[in-house]
Protein backbone atom coordinates (compact mmCIF):
# COMPACT_ATOMS: atom_id res chain seq x y z
CA UNK A 1 0.00 0.00 0.00
CA UNK A 2 1.29 3.34 -0.79
CA UNK A 3 1.46 5.35 2.20
CA UNK A 4 1.81 9.49 1.94
CA UNK A 5 2.56 13.13 3.66
CA UNK A 6 -0.56 14.57 3.21
CA UNK A 7 -0.16 17.89 5.18
CA UNK A 8 2.24 19.30 7.39
CA UNK A 9 2.89 22.46 9.90
CA UNK A 10 4.26 23.44 12.50
CA UNK A 11 4.22 26.04 15.32
CA UNK A 12 6.58 28.22 17.30
CA UNK A 13 6.34 29.79 20.96
CA UNK A 14 5.51 33.14 20.43
CA UNK A 15 8.79 34.59 22.47
CA UNK A 16 11.55 35.30 20.37
CA UNK A 17 15.10 35.77 21.59
CA UNK A 18 17.69 37.28 19.34
CA UNK A 19 21.22 37.07 19.94
CA UNK A 20 21.20 40.34 21.25
CA UNK A 21 19.18 39.49 24.28
CA UNK A 22 21.01 36.44 24.41
CA UNK A 23 24.21 38.18 24.78
CA UNK A 24 23.01 40.24 27.42
CA UNK A 25 22.02 37.15 29.33
CA UNK A 26 25.19 35.29 29.23
CA UNK A 27 28.31 38.36 29.13
CA UNK A 28 31.11 35.71 29.93
CA UNK A 29 30.34 34.37 26.32
CA UNK A 30 30.79 35.85 22.98
CA UNK A 31 27.46 34.73 21.59
CA UNK A 32 27.86 36.13 17.91
CA UNK A 33 30.94 34.17 17.20
CA UNK A 34 29.38 31.51 18.47
CA UNK A 35 26.00 31.85 16.31
CA UNK A 36 27.88 32.89 13.17
CA UNK A 37 29.19 28.91 13.49
CA UNK A 38 25.88 27.68 14.34
CA UNK A 39 23.91 29.64 11.89
CA UNK A 40 21.19 30.71 14.17
CA UNK A 41 20.26 34.61 14.49
CA UNK A 42 16.89 34.26 16.59
CA UNK A 43 15.22 31.42 18.56
CA UNK A 44 11.71 30.76 19.68
CA UNK A 45 11.46 30.04 23.32
CA UNK A 46 8.68 28.38 25.32
CA UNK A 47 7.38 30.41 28.23
CA UNK A 48 7.82 28.98 32.16
CA UNK A 49 4.08 27.70 32.02
CA UNK A 50 4.28 26.61 28.10
CA UNK A 51 4.97 22.93 28.21
CA UNK A 52 6.12 20.78 24.46
CA UNK A 53 2.42 19.41 25.22
CA UNK A 54 1.36 23.00 24.61
CA UNK A 55 3.07 23.60 21.75
CA UNK A 56 2.28 20.43 19.86
CA UNK A 57 -1.39 21.58 20.79
CA UNK A 58 -1.04 24.69 18.42
CA UNK A 59 0.59 22.71 15.81
CA UNK A 60 -2.07 20.40 15.28
CA UNK A 61 -5.00 23.17 15.83
CA UNK A 62 -2.83 25.29 12.92
CA UNK A 63 -2.70 22.29 10.80
CA UNK A 64 -6.24 21.51 11.01
CA UNK A 65 -6.84 25.24 9.75
CA UNK A 66 -4.77 25.46 6.96
CA UNK A 67 -5.46 22.18 5.57
CA UNK A 68 -9.17 22.18 6.37
CA UNK A 69 -8.84 18.97 8.06
CA UNK A 70 -11.63 17.72 10.38
CA UNK A 71 -10.71 16.39 14.02
CA UNK A 72 -13.22 13.62 13.03
CA UNK A 73 -10.75 12.25 10.14
CA UNK A 74 -7.88 10.95 12.35
CA UNK A 75 -7.40 7.38 13.41
CA UNK A 76 -4.41 7.77 15.19
CA UNK A 77 -2.14 9.73 17.09
CA UNK A 78 1.61 9.46 17.63
CA UNK A 79 3.92 12.44 19.63
CA UNK A 80 7.42 12.45 19.06
CA UNK A 81 9.19 14.07 22.57
CA UNK A 82 11.82 14.19 25.34
CA UNK A 83 9.84 16.77 27.01
CA UNK A 84 6.55 14.80 28.22
CA UNK A 85 4.28 16.81 30.83
CA UNK A 86 4.11 13.89 32.74
CA UNK A 87 6.12 10.15 33.12
CA UNK A 88 2.32 9.08 32.83
CA UNK A 89 0.06 8.87 31.21
CA UNK A 90 1.00 9.35 27.72
CA UNK A 91 1.20 13.29 26.40
CA UNK A 92 -0.67 11.70 23.06
CA UNK A 93 -3.45 10.82 25.06
CA UNK A 94 -3.81 14.07 26.66
CA UNK A 95 -3.75 16.00 22.98
CA UNK A 96 -6.66 13.10 21.64
CA UNK A 97 -8.89 14.86 24.76
CA UNK A 98 -7.79 18.23 24.28
CA UNK A 99 -8.02 18.40 20.37
CA UNK A 100 -11.46 16.77 20.64
CA UNK A 101 -10.07 13.60 18.64
CA UNK A 102 -12.63 10.91 18.80
CA UNK A 103 -12.18 8.19 21.42
CA UNK A 104 -11.85 5.80 18.43
CA UNK A 105 -8.20 7.40 17.64
CA UNK A 106 -5.28 4.77 19.24
CA UNK A 107 -2.79 7.46 20.90
CA UNK A 108 1.08 7.00 22.17
CA UNK A 109 4.30 8.82 22.50
CA UNK A 110 7.80 7.69 21.97
CA UNK A 111 11.31 9.13 23.26
CA UNK A 112 13.43 10.29 20.15
CA UNK A 113 15.17 13.43 19.34
CA UNK A 114 16.83 14.30 16.78
CA UNK A 115 15.62 11.15 13.73
CA UNK A 116 12.71 11.28 15.90
CA UNK A 117 10.58 12.76 12.65
CA UNK A 118 12.00 10.00 10.26
CA UNK A 119 11.02 7.44 12.56
CA UNK A 120 7.76 8.44 13.66
CA UNK A 121 6.96 8.27 9.34
CA UNK A 122 8.06 4.63 9.56
CA UNK A 123 5.59 4.06 12.16
CA UNK A 124 2.82 6.04 10.81
CA UNK A 125 3.37 4.14 7.15
CA UNK A 126 3.29 0.57 8.78
CA UNK A 127 0.04 1.32 11.01
CA UNK A 128 -1.33 2.47 7.79
CA UNK A 129 0.39 -0.17 5.34
CA UNK A 130 -1.41 -3.02 8.25
CA UNK A 131 -4.74 -1.47 8.38
CA UNK A 132 -4.97 0.10 11.69
CA UNK A 133 -5.56 3.13 10.64
CA UNK A 134 -6.37 5.24 7.46
CA UNK A 135 -4.29 7.99 8.62
CA UNK A 136 -2.36 9.10 11.60
CA UNK A 137 -1.33 12.42 12.88
CA UNK A 138 2.44 13.07 13.67
CA UNK A 139 2.98 15.19 16.11
CA UNK A 140 6.58 16.29 16.96
CA UNK A 141 7.50 18.76 19.84
CA UNK A 142 10.23 20.06 22.12
CA UNK A 143 10.97 22.79 24.80
CA UNK A 144 14.76 22.01 25.37
CA UNK A 145 15.50 25.53 26.71
CA UNK A 146 13.81 24.06 29.73
CA UNK A 147 16.83 21.36 30.18
CA UNK A 148 19.65 23.83 29.59
CA UNK A 149 21.83 25.32 32.20
CA UNK A 150 21.50 29.66 32.14
CA UNK A 151 25.09 29.77 31.27
CA UNK A 152 25.00 26.84 28.40
CA UNK A 153 26.48 27.82 24.97
CA UNK A 154 23.70 25.56 23.67
CA UNK A 155 21.37 27.94 24.18
CA UNK A 156 22.73 29.81 21.10
CA UNK A 157 21.68 26.60 19.61
CA UNK A 158 18.60 25.47 20.25
CA UNK A 159 15.18 26.37 20.22
CA UNK A 160 11.51 25.20 21.24
CA UNK A 161 9.11 24.13 18.62
CA UNK A 162 6.45 21.52 17.42
CA UNK A 163 4.91 20.02 14.19
CA UNK A 164 2.04 18.66 12.84
CA UNK A 165 1.93 15.52 9.68
CA UNK A 166 -1.19 14.26 8.93
CA UNK A 167 0.04 10.85 7.02
CA UNK A 168 -2.35 8.93 4.84
CA UNK A 169 -3.22 6.70 1.53
CA UNK A 170 -3.10 9.89 -0.80
CA UNK A 171 -1.19 12.97 -0.79
CA UNK A 172 1.68 15.54 -1.68
CA UNK A 173 4.68 13.26 -0.59
CA UNK A 174 4.36 9.66 -1.10
CA UNK A 175 6.53 8.03 1.65
CA UNK A 176 9.46 5.60 0.63
CA UNK A 177 11.82 3.04 2.11
CA UNK A 178 13.60 3.46 5.32
CA UNK A 179 17.10 2.47 6.83
CA UNK A 180 16.99 2.64 10.89
CA UNK A 181 19.53 2.52 13.43
CA UNK A 182 21.03 3.16 16.46
CA UNK A 183 24.29 2.69 18.45
CA UNK A 184 23.24 3.04 22.23
CA UNK A 185 26.83 2.69 22.90
CA UNK A 186 27.25 5.98 22.61
CA UNK A 187 24.25 7.63 24.95
CA UNK A 188 26.62 9.55 27.21
CA UNK A 189 27.46 11.98 24.57
CA UNK A 190 24.11 13.44 24.81
CA UNK A 191 21.90 12.92 27.93
CA UNK A 192 20.26 14.65 30.80
CA UNK A 193 21.24 12.30 33.83
CA UNK A 194 19.16 13.06 36.54
CA UNK A 195 15.25 13.32 36.98
CA UNK A 196 14.49 9.55 35.49
CA UNK A 197 13.99 6.53 37.57
CA UNK A 198 17.89 5.93 37.52
CA UNK A 199 19.02 9.29 39.30
CA UNK A 200 15.42 10.41 40.60
CA UNK A 201 16.87 13.37 42.25
CA UNK A 202 19.24 16.33 41.32
CA UNK A 203 22.69 15.90 42.59
CA UNK A 204 23.95 19.85 41.94
CA UNK A 205 27.27 18.33 40.64
CA UNK A 206 29.42 20.67 38.32
CA UNK A 207 32.87 19.11 36.22
CA UNK A 208 34.79 20.30 33.78
CA UNK A 209 34.69 17.60 30.67
CA UNK A 210 37.86 17.02 28.36
CA UNK A 211 37.33 20.05 26.21
CA UNK A 212 37.12 22.04 29.58
CA UNK A 213 33.32 22.60 28.99
CA UNK A 214 31.38 22.77 32.34
CA UNK A 215 28.70 20.07 33.02
CA UNK A 216 26.11 20.80 34.95
CA UNK A 217 24.96 17.13 35.67
CA UNK A 218 21.80 18.50 36.20
CA UNK A 219 20.97 19.84 32.87
CA UNK A 220 21.10 18.93 29.38
CA UNK A 221 24.98 17.80 28.17
CA UNK A 222 26.17 17.29 24.41
CA UNK A 223 29.61 16.46 23.79
CA UNK A 224 29.61 18.48 20.44
CA UNK A 225 32.60 16.69 19.20
CA UNK A 226 31.64 13.51 19.62
CA UNK A 227 27.94 14.21 18.05
CA UNK A 228 30.44 16.18 15.14
CA UNK A 229 32.05 12.90 14.91
CA UNK A 230 28.76 10.16 15.07
CA UNK A 231 26.97 12.35 12.26
CA UNK A 232 29.82 13.04 9.72
CA UNK A 233 31.28 9.39 9.89
CA UNK A 234 27.48 7.95 10.03
CA UNK A 235 26.06 10.59 6.49
CA UNK A 236 28.00 9.10 4.02
CA UNK A 237 26.75 5.63 4.09
CA UNK A 238 23.37 6.18 5.19
CA UNK A 239 22.75 8.13 1.86
CA UNK A 240 24.22 5.42 -0.13
CA UNK A 241 22.14 2.52 2.32
CA UNK A 242 19.18 5.24 1.60
CA UNK A 243 19.65 5.20 -1.93
CA UNK A 244 20.06 1.50 -2.15
CA UNK A 245 16.77 0.60 0.06
CA UNK A 246 15.31 2.63 -2.64
CA UNK A 247 15.97 1.41 -5.81
CA UNK A 248 17.54 5.14 -6.67
CA UNK A 249 21.09 6.43 -7.90
CA UNK A 250 22.34 9.50 -6.13
CA UNK A 251 21.48 11.51 -9.70
CA UNK A 252 17.79 10.47 -9.13
CA UNK A 253 17.96 12.35 -5.66
CA UNK A 254 16.62 16.13 -6.41
CA UNK A 255 17.03 17.82 -2.92
CA UNK A 256 17.79 17.18 0.65
CA UNK A 257 16.67 18.04 4.04
CA UNK A 258 18.65 16.49 6.97
CA UNK A 259 18.20 17.58 10.25
CA UNK A 260 19.11 20.91 11.19
CA UNK A 261 21.82 20.40 13.97
CA UNK A 262 23.79 23.48 12.91
CA UNK A 263 25.36 25.18 10.03
CA UNK A 264 28.92 24.21 10.42
CA UNK A 265 27.87 20.71 10.26
CA UNK A 266 25.22 20.73 7.14
CA UNK A 267 27.93 22.37 5.33
CA UNK A 268 30.61 19.90 6.34
CA UNK A 269 28.33 16.96 5.60
CA UNK A 270 26.82 18.43 2.31
CA UNK A 271 31.07 18.44 1.49
CA UNK A 272 31.75 15.41 2.03
CA UNK A 273 29.27 13.86 0.60
CA UNK A 274 29.01 16.13 -2.61
CA UNK A 275 25.94 17.34 -2.56
CA UNK A 276 25.12 20.53 -4.64
CA UNK A 277 24.85 23.68 -3.10
CA UNK A 278 21.45 24.33 -4.73
CA UNK A 279 20.01 20.75 -3.71
CA UNK A 280 20.77 20.88 0.30
CA UNK A 281 18.58 22.96 2.70
CA UNK A 282 20.11 24.85 5.32
CA UNK A 283 18.12 27.34 7.02
CA UNK A 284 17.85 27.35 11.28
CA UNK A 285 18.61 31.16 11.75
CA UNK A 286 15.10 32.12 12.51
CA UNK A 287 14.56 28.56 14.90
CA UNK A 288 17.96 27.19 16.14
CA UNK A 289 17.75 23.58 16.43
CA UNK A 290 14.40 22.44 17.38
CA UNK A 291 15.51 18.20 17.68
CA UNK A 292 12.76 16.41 16.21
CA UNK A 293 11.10 19.50 14.31
CA UNK A 294 13.67 20.49 12.17
CA UNK A 295 12.67 18.08 9.07
CA UNK A 296 9.26 19.03 9.07
CA UNK A 297 9.80 22.80 9.19
CA UNK A 298 12.65 22.24 6.76
CA UNK A 299 9.49 20.52 4.48
CA UNK A 300 7.24 23.23 5.20
CA UNK A 301 9.67 25.87 4.47
CA UNK A 302 11.44 24.12 1.10
CA UNK A 303 7.49 23.50 -0.70
CA UNK A 304 6.53 27.41 0.97
CA UNK A 305 9.91 28.41 -0.90
CA UNK A 306 9.57 26.11 -4.58
CA UNK A 307 12.77 24.76 -3.47
CA UNK A 308 10.74 21.56 -4.07
CA UNK A 309 8.53 21.00 -6.82
CA UNK A 310 6.24 18.57 -8.14
CA UNK A 311 8.06 15.02 -9.20
CA UNK A 312 10.92 15.32 -7.26
CA UNK A 313 12.65 12.59 -4.59
CA UNK A 314 13.56 14.11 -1.75
CA UNK A 315 15.71 12.36 1.02
CA UNK A 316 15.30 13.62 4.91
CA UNK A 317 17.69 12.15 7.06
CA UNK A 318 17.56 12.68 11.03
CA UNK A 319 20.42 11.64 13.92
CA UNK A 320 21.62 12.55 17.11
CA UNK A 321 20.52 11.64 20.30
CA UNK A 322 20.52 7.94 21.29
CA UNK A 323 22.47 6.99 19.58
CA UNK A 324 20.15 7.48 16.46
CA UNK A 325 19.24 7.76 13.02
CA UNK A 326 16.73 7.85 10.75
CA UNK A 327 16.57 7.86 6.27
CA UNK A 328 13.89 7.45 3.86
CA UNK A 329 12.76 9.03 0.50
CA UNK A 330 9.79 11.33 -0.30
CA UNK A 331 8.08 11.32 -3.97
CA UNK A 332 6.25 14.57 -4.65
Amino acid sequence: MEVYIKAVSYYLPLTVVDNDALQSEIPEMDVYKTAKAVGVSSRSIASDDETAVDLAEQAALKLFQEYGISKSEIGFIILCTQCPDYFLPSSACLLQNRLGIPTTAGAFDFNLGCSGYVYGLSIAKGLISSGVTSNVLLLTTDTLSKYLHPSDSNRVLFGDGASATLIATDGVAKIGNFILGTNGGGYENLILRTGGMRHRSKTGNVRIDEEGKTIYEDYLYMNGTEIFNFSVDLLPSLIEQTLVRNGLEKEDVNYYIFHQANQHMLNFIRKLCEIPKESYFVDLSDTGNTASTTIPIGLKKAIHQKRIRKEDKVMIAGFGVGLSWGATMLYF
